[in-house]
């Protein structure tokens, strides 16, 4: 049994603390908006800071929208090195602190050694599985880390998702998040294309989406985010706001390796035109939306 501290309680993050939650594990809860009610009547234990939290969790978990929200609780005012710092006169054991946030691969090398340096260890888990996985505690989690550190919270990990693996290193599974947006991304666009062209030519795209589940074009995308396009049913599971930040993401580590993702920016700007037109809050699915506007058209179904 644990001492679990879990930083960030949004769409993705509050029902990953409620998994927590469930088990024998102590959880200790902070986000900037403030406990909900539900998870304190369920046993989390508030925390003003992340500081306060940091003092009592030996594993320290965060689920925060992007970069700069990480180095914040991490470094800033009442952080969780403050918390480190403040027990540095005394021996301790060896905190964990998990970043399952999807930020730059670089920035996370960068804070992974900050905290090594205060004799504390660190983890990039990002996950995948949107908020639909988040609830079922079915997230896929992409796991940069030291093996013995892995082993340690591998067991807190499978609370939140079906499928944990170690990818390597620190920043490793900040890279593999990086490659699941890319497929994630275009396959989305791809589906929207697709299921445009459909009801544009006059078939049924509910029909034409269940035939294609059963064939090699079926994936998990087309089941949820084409149903989600024909249902036009677009409150987040995933924002807008921030799959073009995980896009932002992909193409700066691109463009610092050198190489060109040519459709990955074209998906890009895409999700800038749904921000330009009000969307930041809408779920990703809603890509869809420009492409109807470009081909003056949208997805309607069909009635028996």
């Amino acid at each position: 049994m644990a001492n679990i501290g879990f930083i960030g309680l949004g769409i993705m993050g509050k029902p990953m603390a409620w998994h927590l939650l469930q088990s024998e594990h102590t959880v200790y809860l902070h986000t900037r908006s403030g406990v909900p009610d539900d998870l304190v009547s369920r046993g989390g234990i508030p925390c003003a800071t992340p500081m306060e939290l940091t003092q009592h969790a030996d594993i320290i978990i965060m689920m925060l929208p992007d970069t700069p929200d990480v180095e914040t609780v991490l470094f800033g005012d009442s952080g969780v090195a403050t918390g480190l710092l403040a027990e540095s006169s005394q021996p301790v054991a060896r905190r964990v602190i998990i970043d399952m946030s999807t930020i730059s691969p670089l920035a996370t090398r960068t804070f992974a050694s900050k905290i090594n340096d205060l004799n504390h260890d660190y983890v990039d888990a990002p996950v995948s599985g949107g908020d639909i996985g988040a609830q079922n505690a079915a997230l896929t989690i992409m796991v940069g880390a030291e093996k013995h550190v892995f082993d340690r919270i591998k067991p807190v990990l499978e609370l939140m998702g079906k499928q944990v693996a170690l990818i390597g290193g620190i920043g490793s599974g900040q890279i593999c998040k990086i490659a699941n947006q890319i497929i994630v991304s275009l396959t989305i666009e791809a589906v929207g294309e697709a299921l445009l062209f459909v009801s544009r030519a006059g078939a049924d795209p509910q029909k034409v989406r269940q035939a294609l589940l059963g064939g090699f074009a079926g994936s998990r995308v087309l089941e949820v985010h084409g149903e989600r396009m024909i249902e036009r049913c677009f409150d987040p599971g995933f924002k807008i706001e921030l799959q073009q930040k995980d896009l932002d993401i992909v193409l700066a580590s691109a463009s610092t390796l050198g190489i060109a993702l040519p459709n990955t920016a074209t998906v890009n700007e895409l999700y800038n035109a749904c921000i330009a037109h009000g969307g930041a809050k809408w779920d990703n699915s809603a890509i869809v939306k420009m492409l109807e506007k470009l081909a003056n058209h949208e997805i309607t179904k069909h009635h028996e």
